[in-house]
């Protein structure tokens, strides 16, 4: 893969559209797999979390697909006209970050809600274990980080919904872009904090399993006035 290495302050971006040009020209082909982050981050010159938010925006697209334990592919040679106009090139400011919380907050209730009624035994599965291992991460910033983001994703699967899907994918991963620290160290370092939002992802799954919706959509509604508690001290 040839690639330059990068001179704007956006380094993300240039990543992004540098690999979209490349598939666009078919040097990179459908079911072509993309070199290791560690990789590309060497050959562009930067740090590894820039390049996870180029692959992030790409995935977003609907471009390439990111496997559990980082590997790429490509799955797409056109990128998806669903989503946000304005994600493409976010600015992160704090009117945009309320507004992507605010965003977050009504389709993540509508999914539990959607979840409750439509979730296959596989889905519960899938969030059961992914509860049991947020648990057993309390205290473990990392894992916790890991553990909520992947529960949050079986949801949005369980809905059954490819449009819930592509939405939760878009809108989560530019967050991420802007407050990942604050929610490690805050949310996830803090065991106090991590122990209830435990508790809060245990009662979603509860009352997701047992097919109420109600339920569902309120311990979401719950969850996130919690969570964005927290982030908005810093915003």
């Amino acid at each position: 893969m040839q690639v330059s290495k990068l001179t704007k302050r956006n380094h993300y971006e240039e990543i992004t559209e540098q690999i979209k040009q490349l598939i666009a020209e078919g040097n990179l082909r459908i079911g072509d797999k993309l070199p290791s982050t560690k990789e590309m981050s060497e050959r562009f010159g930067v740090g590894r979390s820039t390049t996870r938010e180029a692959l992030s925006a790409l995935k977003a697209m609907g471009l390439i697909e990111i496997k559990q334990g980082g590997g790429c592919t490509v799955i797409s040679a056109v990128a998806s006209e669903i989503g946000l106009p304005e994600l493409d090139s976010l600015r992160m400011n704090r009117k945009t970050l309320l507004e992507l919380l605010e965003a977050r907050q009504s389709f993540e209730v509508s999914n539990a809600s959607i979840a409750a009624v439509k979730r296959t035994e596989e889905d519960l599965s899938q969030l059961r274990d992914t509860v049991t291992e947020m648990k057993n991460s309390i205290g473990d910033d990392v894992e916790g980080e890991r553990t909520d983001f992947l529960f949050h994703a079986a949801l949005a699967k369980a809905t059954q919904n490819s449009i819930m899907i592509r939405l939760f994918d878009s809108i989560t991963s530019q967050m991420e872009t802007a407050i990942h620290e604050i929610r490690r160290v805050e949310l996830y370092a803090n065991r106090s904090v991590a122990e209830r939002l435990y508790e809060e992802h245990l009662a979603i799954f509860e009352a997701v399993s047992a097919g109420d919706a109600d339920a569902a959509a309120l311990c979401m509604k719950r969850h996130l006035h919690h969570v964005e508690s927290i982030l908005m001290k810093y915003v």
